[in-house]
């Protein structure tokens, strides 16, 4: 088997820049199909996005929601990623692996308290405005 260098791997150019979208949308629905938080996390963005046009939030409420939104999708899908490393290198119960898991696991978990948190600031007003 001959060896390919690396160079050849990155080569630049349009068609690899289009195929990195590919690669991209290949990810995304793995975390999709294999990841149950991924799925929570898009019928939370879901229900964000709809709540934001049932109050007719501002332009700068609509960007902090979109930007807790995909700080939290982008957490998941890092998650998801190491992961799948830690499983390549080991099956097995390893502390390590279990340290690295967790730790993933707790980045996304921070930026989904993030993200609610958030919420709460933008709606709890709009919430009080509707009901008094």
């Amino acid at each position: 088997m001959a060896k390919i260098s690396r160079d050849e791997i990155k080569k630049r150019g349009i068609s690899r820049f289009i195929r990195s979208f590919t690669f991209s949308i290949d990810g995304l629905k793995y975390a999709y199909k294999y990841e149950q938080s991924m799925l929570i996390h898009i019928i939370a963005t879901i229900c964000v996005i709809c709540v934001n046009f049932f109050f007719q939030v501002t332009g700068i409420e609509w960007l902090i929601t979109i930007l807790a939104i995909g700080m939290v999708l982008s957490a998941e899908l890092i998650n998801t990623a190491i992961e799948a490393v830690v499983d390549l290198v080991t099956l097995e119960i390893h502390p390590l692996a279990k340290i690295a898991k967790d730790c993933g696991s707790a980045a996304t978990f921070v930026l989904a308290i993030m993200a609610a948190a958030i919420g709460c600031v933008v709606y709890i007003p709009y919430i009080i405005n509707l009901l008094g």
